[in-house]
């Protein structure tokens, strides 16, 4: 059985495997903060069907109370430790089975196990506060086996902890001009592919989002990162085949096992 990819923007993907539904920091919204969407369609409302759904960390692009609310009652939803009580509306989401988790915890969903693994990033809500809580990255194991990286910079101990893959879900942009510390551009997105290894790449966290009113202020940084990263990719990690989607667009992928 294959393994279905669609994205449909920023960091928000729809992993299909052994005919579960995995649903990638969903995030719904024509306009988030300063943020504006500038590229591709609103997500439909069969995107936000999934029998889980992964929050990688607490930034409010990738923990979305709003889209999370949208999800059907009944779907697991797995957060970073710590979650609920940084962003006091989780705790409304009633309708949603709600776990905390960290690096090393593993949940079955079907016939998947999520594993959890770390990130290099940081994974406070914004604006800072009391609590803290871990950058995660997700390996959704069954037919494949899918790394969601979430946000991440590369990390010397990235290979040994994220494990054998078949498929990774790689960031290599974001939504401003200038990218800070753990973070990864193509090129070091591309370096990840190489530290990885795995048989095939979906670049996201790309081309979605921008800030309002910075249209003319490095403007490639926007439309550039995925086309980048299929080139460097090449060149650094000839043997994975890179999957450049649109907003929207599915891929499927025959698993190696």
């Amino acid at each position: 059985m294959p393994v279905e990819i669609t994205w449909w923007g920023h960091a928000t993907c729809t992993v299909t495997d052994s005919d579960v539904r995995v649903l990638t920091d969903p995030l719904f919204a024509r306009r988030l903060a300063h943020l504006r969407r500038r590229r591709g369609a609103l997500p439909p409302p069969d995107a936000w069907r999934a029998d889980v759904a992964l929050v990688s960390h607490l930034h409010a692009d990738h923990l979305h109370v709003p889209s999370l609310a949208r999800l059907e009652p009944g779907t697991r939803l797995l957060v970073p430790r710590g979650a609920p009580r940084a962003v006091p509306g989780l705790r409304r989401l009633t309708h949603l089975r709600l776990s905390e988790v960290a690096p090393g915890d593993e949940t079955a969903v079907g016939d998947l196990v999520i594993r959890v693994v770390p990130a290099r990033h940081d994974g406070r809500r914004l604006p800072l506060g009391p609590h803290r809580s871990p950058a995660l990255g997700y390996v959704v194991e069954g037919e494949g086996r899918t790394y969601f990286a979430g946000d991440t910079g590369l990390f010397d101990e990235m290979a040994k902890e994220v494990g054998p893959i078949d498929v990774a879900l790689l960031p290599v942009g974001g939504w401003g001009p200038y990218l800070g510390e753990g973070h990864l551009d193509a090129g070091r997105a591309a370096e990840a592919l190489a530290r990885l290894a795995p048989r095939s790449a979906v670049p996201v966290h790309y081309g979605t989002y921008w800030p309002i009113g910075m249209d003319a202020v490095r403007p490639h940084e926007f439309h550039a990162p995925g086309e980048e990263f299929v080139r460097l990719a090449a060149e650094r990690a000839p043997q994975v085949a890179v999957h450049r989607l649109g907003h929207g667009e599915s891929v499927r992928l025959e698993a190696a096992r």
